[in-house]
């Protein structure tokens, strides 16, 4: 089941994060256009959506410890430092090419500091953490009640990142440092009991082909599924409905 050096297992729950999301989008967007009377806000769905994130991000985090450690067999210091650096910068910029397309199709609402926004960031900071390693979970756990408190918060728009927003304010995708950079940290603590120097530290069961063949696939093109997987979905409910989309 390798894939190369890739675990295919971490790509694996990646796949489930990525049709959880998907899952989730499809039920949001048909709340959002009103084409069933769904409730996405409160209750089942809710839940789920923090499963679906709380998932995503503490693989992210897990890989930033595979990532890492087996980098630092070829280099270390500043230059291993900027690699997560320029990695974290990427994926912020394509949070901001999110932040364009939504304002220019929602204006109201749009996204400012999406899941992309944050794990960006998160990359962009993990080196100050990776030598917290296992110690990286009560970090992270200690994130979560500093969201919870500082989320009745208001202020000025520039902390929003922080997870403080201004009176008013709205989005369609909100995913601030606190709480969910601690997800990100738990990850990373997570990794370092399960992939300590990149390698795996447990025994894997043996999962038919038909299951992780396709997972993996998703999971490896998480990135690419996230960006273009909103205007699929819109697209396919307004052929299905008939519902106009511009």
């Amino acid at each position: 089941m390798e894939t190369g050096s890739r675990l295919w297992e971490i790509d694996l729950f990646r796949g489930i994060a990525i049709l959880m999301m998907v899952l989730f989008h499809t039920v949001f967007d048909i709340s959002f256009f009103g084409i069933a009377p769904l409730d996405v806000s409160t209750g089942f769905w809710r839940y789920f959506a923090y499963a679906t994130a709380s998932l995503f991000l503490l693989i992210v985090g897990v890989s930033l410890i595979v990532s890492h450690d087996k980098a630092q067999k070829k280099i270390s210091g500043v230059p291993l430092a900027l690699k997560f650096v320029a990695r974290g910068m990427f994926i912020f910029a394509l949070g901001l090419v999110v932040t364009l397309g939504t304002w220019l199709y929602l204006r109201e609402g749009f996204v400012i500091f999406g899941i992309l926004h944050l794990i960006g960031i998160s990359v962009m900071l993990s080196p100050l953490f990776f030598r917290f390693g296992k110690l990286n979970i009560l970090i992270g756990l200690a994130c979560i009640p500093v969201g919870w408190i500082i989320s009745g918060m208001s202020s000025p728009a520039i902390l929003l990142p922080l997870g403080i927003i201004p009176p008013g304010f709205t989005s369609v995708d909100y995913t601030p440092l606190f709480p969910w950079f601690g997800m990100v940290l738990i990850g990373m603590g997570i990794g370092k009991f399960l992939y300590a120097d990149g390698k795996r530290r447990f025994k894997v069961p043996q999962l038919p082909e038909l299951i992780v063949t396709p997972l993996s696939f998703l999971g490896r093109y998480s990135l690419v599924i996230y960006l273009v997987h909103q205007p699929v979905i819109i697209l396919l409910l307004a052929a299905v409905t008939g519902m106009k989309v511009l």
